[in-house]
């Protein structure tokens, strides 16, 4: 299924076919609506009748008709299934801390929506309705972040919305669950077999988070290769270490590409070509941008090849395995989060990869003895100190995140009274994804004003490249060239919102095509 556009012109994402890291993120960050297909509906009513027939015949199914976790040999009968459910939310809703961010929660809701829509869960067609609605209607359940192993907690502080529990926003207000429920026309529900365990379990909300970070790692690796371009031009750089030939020898496809989104960015670039033959080699974080970039995003790749998988499996257990008329409850482990979580671990080491390089770059920009630019890209320094500073902001982000590059997923701490003897970790290592992506913006947006600031020192009538042109005429909107000190974060953080917001990446593909 794709996307499509309803009468009032918001985008409309319908489940019930394979879903994209872009329609996911289409919902969660961009207020998407959500629609379900015939497909989705029939695969749904499928596996919920399924367990009602298997409940009516007092089949013995794990988290059905019996307890959950390490209870799991604790049967639990037809007269207390509602209540087993109702059970499981309350007491699951454990997760402490600042709440999940709103794309966050609603990225969730999406997962959970994904995972029953595949048919192998048996939640009922009125429960994944009030999610759809929950989406649709602006209502964002309130979800403590910390304290999850990979499942369980922040979901089931969701799940407590659909009972009328817990706390929900409408809009920026927190309000409890009932009145957040009235306030957009829904009422609570009372959740039937196996809905407790279907809302509480599975990857849900890693790949939420994983799939958050991962897009945001993804465009700031593009604009990398932009803000590269922009300090190998201002910097004198040559174009000879990006040669067609040097890259073939060194088949790596990232590599490669890399190497030709820096040569078509700064195609038509005078400055370039009348430097080619400046120097013989520049410093390693001007002529290995194709080896370092490439290599981190072939880890990006990697990445978002196993996310796109996950939003579209079952991670729930047990599982409703439909044969005929019949079928079976089968138990498993496909709520386990390792896939995910060992990606995203090497993806925020990817991350932090670029995020080097851009300091070393820009270090050999603010730095007068490398630069051959005033120190600090000011006049009048010492009385003025420029844009010495927010290399040490880089510098502090740039710590936190090789801390943040430790992997969550190598730890393993056993819950449940041993019987989840190992648990994969898989949340920790997305929620400091969601760190280490946004950390990655900042430090390319330090980089990038260190370029726009050094133009005014470039004595020499030849051209930027067009693309060049295009956002530094972007960033001269609301960013003056200092001449003397000024208030710097505001300026910081308007870049690092171009960046976020794909204006940079959109600016240079407007004027060189799709980079690679």
């Amino acid at each position: 299924m794709g996307e499509q556009e309803n009468v009032d012109n918001t985008s409309v994402i319908v489940l019930g076919g394979k879903m994209s890291i872009e329609e996911l993120v289409a919902v969660a960050r961009f207020g998407a609506k959500v629609e379900f297909s015939d497909e989705y509906c029939q695969r749904v009513r499928k596996s919920r009748s399924l367990v009602e027939k298997w409940v009516s015949e007092e089949r013995v199914m794990y988290g059905i008709t019996t307890g959950f976790g390490a209870m799991c040999t604790q049967a639990i009968s037809p007269e207390e299934t509602t209540q087993l459910q109702r059970n499981i939310v309350l007491s699951h809703a454990t997760s402490v801390g600042e709440p999940l961010s709103t794309e966050e929660v609603r990225a969730t809701m999406f997962m959970v929506l994904q995972n029953v829509g595949q048919g192998f869960c048996g939640a009922r067609m009125e429960t994944v309705e009030l999610y759809r609605q929950f989406l649709n209607r602006g209502l964002t359940p309130f979800a403590p972040r910390e304290g999850s192993v990979g499942y369980l907690s922040p979901e089931a502080h969701m799940a407590l919305v659909l009972i009328g529990e817990g706390q929900a926003y409408v809009g920026q207000e927190l309000l409890p669950a009932k009145e957040a429920l009235r306030r957009v026309d829904l009422a609570p529900t009372e959740l039937s077999a196996k809905e407790g365990l279907v809302l509480v379990s599975g990857t849900t909300s890693v790949t939420a988070l994983g799939a958050l970070a991962l897009y945001d790692m993804l465009n700031a690796a593009k604009c990398a290769d932009i803000i590269g371009s922009m300090t190998l031009e201002i910097l004198k750089g040559t174009t000879r270490a990006f040669d067609e030939r040097l890259m073939s020898v060194r088949p790596h496809a990232e590599q490669r590409d890399t190497a030709a989104n820096i040569r078509n960015i700064l195609k038509d670039s005078e400055i370039a070509a009348h430097f080619q033959n400046y120097r013989l080699q520049d410093a390693m974080s001007i002529r290995c941008i194709p080896q370092l970039h490439g290599a981190a995003k072939k880890t990006l790749k990697d990445a978002l090849k196993t996310i796109e998988t996950e939003i579209n499996s079952c991670c729930d257990n047990p599982i409703i395995w439909p044969e005929g008329e019949d079928g079976e409850a089968i138990s498993g482990c496909n709520a386990d989060s390792s896939y995910v979580g060992i990606e995203m671990d090497s993806a925020c080491i990817a991350a932090t990869m670029l995020a080097k390089m851009s300091e070393r770059r820009n270090n050999r920009l603010v730095d007068g003895n490398v630069s051959e630019y005033p120190p600090f890209l000011i006049k009048k320094p010492g009385l003025n100190s420029g844009l010495m500073v927010p290399q040490y902001t880089q510098a502090g982000l740039l710590n936190d995140m090789k801390i943040l590059s430790h992997p969550a997923t190598v730890d393993g701490i056993p819950t449940c009274g041993n019987q989840e003897d190992y648990v994969a970790m898989g949340y920790n290592a997305v929620k400091k994804a969601r760190q280490i992506a946004e950390k990655l913006e900042f430090i390319l947006a330090i980089e990038l004003l260190s370029v726009y600031q050094a133009q005014q020192f470039l004595e020499l009538d030849k051209a930027p490249a067009t693309a060049v042109q295009a956002v530094l005429a972007e960033i001269a909107v609301t960013v003056p060239v200092m001449s003397e000190d000024i208030f710097l974060y505001p300026y910081i953080n308007g870049i690092k919102n171009l960046i976020h917001q794909q204006k940079i990446v959109e600016l240079v593909e407007a004027k060189v095509g799709r980079l690679l």
